[in-house]
């Protein structure tokens, strides 16, 4: 089921765009007077601890709820000002709590295919053939094609992890948001799935990403922007190589820390105490 929406001229070129925006939970800031732009070509990692509110800005991102200050841009579209059950379906997302709502008994076929209604859990929706080609290849794409009559259940940490990326990809979506796509993976699973994640950073035709989490070695080769957040604020943001320093990382995670670079990929580790 591929749609054709229109967008907004309204910060049409860019994909989010947010005006000093904050969220406020009894009487925290989970973010505050927050600013941030992504172009439909970058590739956006946000870093920070717990509590420096990557989760509440993906679900802000995402369409699941409002700023309780400032504006919100997706896709050209302002949050509070349109249909966010029409918006949704544009944006890609692969999060722990998506995840926890899959049945066990789910097909992985079907866990990939009900993306395009945005439903977790097929019902009565009726899906033609070009839907579920579409699903097949994206598993194939993403290494678990044999697994289509699986049940949900039945498959290893880093298999769902797999599927759930072919889910987000399957409305072929213009933004796509990972939530610590390799949380609880072990190494193998890891370094395969950010193997996936590289090819998908290095296609043109792929959706803007943003992927969250907590730690350097996750982030992909080709990845282009990075977002570093403590306590709700930005620490900073910008490309990649200018933003992801030892004094940047130190200051978002609260401790001295080294960073290291090697063949694409990032190192950190707790600077030495001086003598």
């Amino acid at each position: 089921m591929l749609l054709d929406w229109a967008v907004s001229p309204l910060h049409e070129d860019l994909v989010v765009h947010l005006e000093a925006v904050s969220v406020r939970r009894g009487g925290n800031d989970l973010l505050a007077e927050l600013s941030w732009s992504v172009e439909l070509d970058e590739r956006w990692v946000i870093l920070g601890p717990n509590g420096a509110g990557k989760t509440t800005l993906l679900q802000l991102v995402s369409a699941q709820l409002h700023p309780t200050t400032g504006t919100a841009y997706v896709l050209g579209e302002q949050l509070g000002a349109v249909d966010v059950f029409e918006l949704r379906p544009r944006i890609g997302l692969s999060t722990a709590e998506l995840a926890g709502r899959i049945p066990a008994e789910e097909r992985v076929l079907d866990v990939v295919v009900s993306a395009s209604y945005a439903v977790v859990g097929r019902w009565r929706e009726r899906y033609d053939g070009a839907d579920l080609g579409r699903a097949h290849a994206l598993l194939r794409q993403l290494g678990v094609g044999a697994l289509a009559q699986r049940t949900f259940g039945t498959l290893s940490e880093g298999e769902r992890k797999r599927v759930q990326v072919a889910r987000a990809l399957m409305t072929d979506p213009e933004l796509m948001l990972l939530d610590e796509p390799a949380a609880g993976l072990d190494l193998g699973g890891r370094e395969d799935l950010l193997a996936r994640l590289t090819e998908l950073a290095a296609d043109p035709d792929a959706p803007a990403l943003v992927l969250v989490t907590h730690h350097v070695e996750e982030i992909p080769p080709g990845f282009t922007h990075a977002l570093l957040l403590r306590d709700g604020r930005v620490v900073a943001a910008g490309l990649l190589a200018d933003v992801l320093t030892a004094d940047n990382l130190s200051a978002t995670f609260g401790m001295a820390l080294r960073l290291e670079q090697a063949e694409g990929r990032w190192f950190a580790r707790a600077a030495p105490a001086a003598r």
